[in-house]
């Protein structure tokens, strides 16, 4: 087991199984993957981009159940969780946070069509600990990468502080590295979260699904600090609990002019079950709500939500990054609670314990889909 020897920014913030292992592909293999590419599955949208695919048409569907899928060299990562036991983590992960060795079990439950039997159980004990996780670096830094896990929160869930991420540091470092509250530079560390938002409890518990991100060109909240910006669907999409649930995400970084100044065409999507939800984009739809960096952006296939399209305005896309040397290098499963957080969501009786299942995570370089039975 390796420990993590870091200051999360989440410790920092005031209170507000595929593949038996982890495998990578041939850094040869992914040479080819140094630019932001446009993703070319479907036809094109109303707005003059190229549509997201969808459903089963991404890598899974090459790998029935996922087996062997991290054999495939668009594979950076997979994970099934089938292999060896907890302590074994710290020989695939680089940095594995499991506060007295009670946070992180395995569980006889999968997903329906993956082959294994396992997942991973992160539980978080509110008097004593925050949760746990699971970080490594990716073999090779990318400018655009696809995330897919499959996650399950039990019955009568409650709320959580932080969930996954990914992103790039420079230099890109083993453990998890800090910077909440501060904007970065642009040349050193961007980080994107997908995460189950509360809303302050108007959003039942665990949460409504968005991303919280750190970037150069992030805005200040109110109290004149740069906590992360938040993208999420205009209409909310509810996190389920008592079922699993395939979230895929797509991070792509913006490119460079002719004279190095970046361009805002950075993009940032989300699949649920293998539905395209949220695509920021250079032209999406979507409109700043208040103050402190939040964003609702319509559906990509929907013209605003089904036509309702008031109130919203074309958006650029992200800059990302000011220097191309950045890149996307790390994967960090991250579930984190603290009683703060429950505070800010209304919370009046806490719950001792809170656990998530996390299983068949895999790292890309295209989309990956959800798991697919036999052919």
């Amino acid at each position: 087991m390796v420990e993590s020897l870091h200051r999360t920014e989440k410790d920092q913030r005031p209170p507000r199984w595929g593949a038996p292992k982890l495998l990578v592909a041939s850094v040869l293999a992914l040479a080819a993957v140094s630019a932001v590419a446009a993703i070319s599955a479907g036809d094109d949208d109303d707005r003059g981009g190229e549509a997201l695919p969808r459903g089963e048409a991404g890598i899974a569907a090459e790998h029935p159940g996922d087996r062997a899928i991290g054999s495939d060299p668009r594979v950076l990562l997979a994970e099934s969780f089938e292999e060896g036991e907890i302590a074994d983590l710290g020989k695939r992960w680089t940095s594995v946070k499991n506060p007295k060795g009670r946070a992180l079990a395995f569980i006889d439950d999968a997903p329906a069509g993956a082959h294994g039997r396992r997942s991973l159980q992160i539980t978080a004990t509110l008097d004593q600990d925050t949760g746990g996780h699971l970080y490594t670096p990716l073999p090779s830094p990318v400018d655009r990468v696809f995330a897919r896990f499959y996650v399950r929160f039990p019955e009568g869930a409650s709320y959580t502080h932080h969930f996954v991420h990914l992103g790039g540091y420079r230099p890109v470092t083993p453990w998890p590295q800090g910077g909440a509250g501060e904007r970065p530079a642009g040349d050193e560390r961007m980080t994107v979260g997908i995460e189950p938002f509360g809303d302050w409890g108007r959003q039942p518990a665990p949460g409504a699904w968005g991303f919280y991100s750190y970037w150069h060109e992030m805005v200040a909240s109110p109290d004149g600090k740069f906590w992360g910006n938040v993208h999420r669907p205009r209409k909310p999409r509810p996190v389920p609990a008592g079922r699993w649930q395939c979230v895929e995400v797509m991070l792509a970084l913006n490119s460079f002019d002719e004279a190095g100044a970046p361009r805002r065409d950075g993009e940032l999507a989300l699949w649920l079950d293998g539905d395209p939800v949220l695509h920021v984009r250079p032209g999406a739809r979507g409109r700043t709500v208040g103050k402190g960096g939040i964003t609702e952006v319509a559906a990509p296939d929907a013209g605003g939500e089904g036509g309702d399209d008031d109130g919203l305005e074309a958006l650029e896309g992200i800059a990302w990054r000011k220097s191309p040397e950045l890149q996307i290098d790390f994967f960090w499963l991250l579930y984190y609670v603290t009683e703060g957080a429950l505070d800010r969501m209304k919370v009046r009786e806490k719950p001792a314990t809170q656990s998530v299942r996390f299983d068949d995570i895999v790292v890309a370089t295209e989309y990956v889909g959800p798991i697919t039975g036999p052919r």
